[in-house]
């Protein structure tokens, strides 16, 4: 009987919740280290009912007070390619994962 590598990991991560092992959480990002960085999301982002016009007119979404996670997934989808705008893209392919999870706890405790 031929036994699918599917099985392994299965009984494998069964065993590891058995024993009380976890994977290592995510680092929280620190709202203070980001004070540096937030001059970049400012210049749009912070001004009230902004448009702008590049590539094309639209309202730049307000992310103060928006969920950390969905301002991970939204920098990393940038940065990856599964979102799609000029001036995101190059502002996301130079952060770092640390700069991403500073910028998410910043805004996420912003007003």
């Amino acid at each position: 009987m031929k036994t699918s590598p599917m099985f392994f990991l299965t009984l494998a991560a069964m065993a590891g919740l058995s024993l009380g092992l976890s994977l290592p959480a995510q680092a929280a990002g620190s709202a203070e280290a980001a004070r540096s960085k937030v001059s970049m999301c400012i210049g749009c982002h912070g001004i009230p009912l902004y448009h702008t016009a590049y590539p094309e007119v639209y309202h730049v979404p307000k992310i103060a007070g928006q969920s950390p996670d969905y301002i991970v997934k939204a920098l990393k989808a940038y940065k990856d390619g599964g979102r799609s705008h000029p001036s995101m893209t190059g502002i996301a392919l130079g952060l770092t994962d640390s700069d991403i999870a500073d910028l998410a706890a910043y805004y996420g405790k912003a007003k």
